[in-house]
């Protein structure tokens, strides 16, 4: 698995919380939220991960850990994933009419 520079991680998480902090106080300015999603998208890229939110948890693990204890908190998280499945919402199906 690849892993990119923390310094890079670093640069693009700060990015991701200046725009946040900037589409907070501007929730309705069109390009504060594009830039603030795109900074989130980047760190899903940089990361491999679906939401932004995810990616800057991930980032802040990582920027905080080792590679090796990083990479087993990666493997941990995967299993336990694995081991439970997918939420499941308590909506009957169509099926149980």
């Amino acid at each position: 698995m690849l892993l990119p520079a923390k310094a890079e991680v670093a640069r693009q998480l700060r990015r991701y919380r200046a725009w946040e902090r900037a589409m907070l106080a501007s929730p309705t300015d069109r390009t504060v939220r594009a830039t603030f999603e795109d900074a989130g998208y980047t760190l899903c890229v940089l990361l491999g991960k679906r939401c932004a939110r995810e990616a800057a948890d991930a980032a802040e693990r990582y920027l905080r850990t080792t590679l090796v204890a990083y990479l087993r908190d990666q493997d941990l998280r995967a299993s336990r994933a694995a081991r439970h499945g997918p939420p499941t919402a308590d909506v009957p199906s169509p099926a149980g009419r």
